[in-house]
């Protein structure tokens, strides 16, 4: 009978730490496990260099959403990010999506820029206006090896 009540108590004892290091994982991690409610919106970029799925989006320095997907449109030789905007959060149609780093080296994200238009996007929908990542790299590589042309 004390085997099956230590046993018993073992059992809960690691079914609980179980639950809380998934717990830890989910919430630490910034993994959804339900789907979260909003919209999606699209956007086509020249370059998306270092953006990943998951990374936020941003206006005013308040997370919208983040970003669900990205791809290249084979019909527009273009990036295409699809965004999930919160609900309840509404885009005018000439907002400006940029991606933008965090600090110099730091990870990219989504700015939206508001517009003034009183209509507003749609979901399914696309930004007409973007602004590309900006290419550290090529700009380094530019004003050191200057071209004498």
């Amino acid at each position: 009978m004390k085997s099956i009540s230590k046993e018993l108590y073992v059992g809960l004892f690691v079914l609980i730490g179980l639950l809380c290091a998934g717990y830890l994982t989910v919430v630490l991690g910034g993994v959804s496990i339900f789907n979260a409610k909003g919209y999606t919106l699209y956007a086509y970029f020249t370059s998306v260099s270092g953006l990943k799925n998951g990374a936020g989006i941003e206006m005013a320095g308040v997370e919208i959403g983040n970003v669900a997907a990205i791809s290249l449109d084979k019909e527009r030789l273009e990036a295409k990010v699809a965004f999930r905007i919160n609900q309840g959060v509404q885009l005018s149609e000439d907002s400006i999506a940029s991606v933008k780093t965090e600090g110099i080296i730091g990870e990219k994200y989504i700015s939206i820029s508001p517009g003034g238009s009183d209509i507003m996007l749609e979901a399914e929908e696309a930004f007409t206006n973007t602004e590309s990542a900006l290419d550290i790299e090529s700009l380094i590589r530019k004003f050191i090896f200057k071209d004498n042309n």
